[in-house]
């Protein structure tokens, strides 16, 4: 899987947070959207399980939209995006497992109706043995 370094777009931002007079000179949050599109090498299914992930960082264009403002650094925040959208396509990538229905055995059955029993019968015995005082 990959995508074109011309359909990657990026937009750089003033960062909130601590920074000092970093925050108000240089504008070091990244945004990178992406056309899901234009990522080359994945099949429909894949795709859509793309969107299914992306949530909220799907735009209505289509689009995947990711935000990195974690360093005071333009070029960190730039490949924190590129790694978020490289882990995004990784986990679309995988076909999760087919659910195979399964039915106990006859043993587990016999043996969960007999611990059952012995919770029943240890009940009934407790509540046979009442002290003389107790009114109910």
């Amino acid at each position: 899987m990959f995508v074109h370094r011309s359909d990657l777009r990026f937009a750089f931002s003033r960062s909130s947070g601590p920074g000092g007079q970093n925050v108000n000179k240089l504008s070091t949050r990244a945004e990178l959207r992406v056309p899901v599109s234009k990522i080359v090498g994945m099949d429909e299914q894949a795709a859509a399980r793309l969107r299914a992930m992306a949530g909220r960082r799907l735009t209505a264009e289509d689009e995947i939209m990711l935000v990195a403002d974690t360093t005071r650094s333009q070029q960190d925040n730039k490949a924190e995006c590129i790694e978020r959208l490289s882990e995004l396509v990784l986990r679309a990538i995988v076909r999760p497992k087919t659910r195979r229905k399964t039915k106990p055995s006859r043993g587990a059955k016999e043996r969960r109706l007999a611990g059952k029993k012995k919770d029943s019968q240890t009940k009934s015995l407790r509540r046979s043995r009442r002290s003389p005082g107790h009114d109910d």
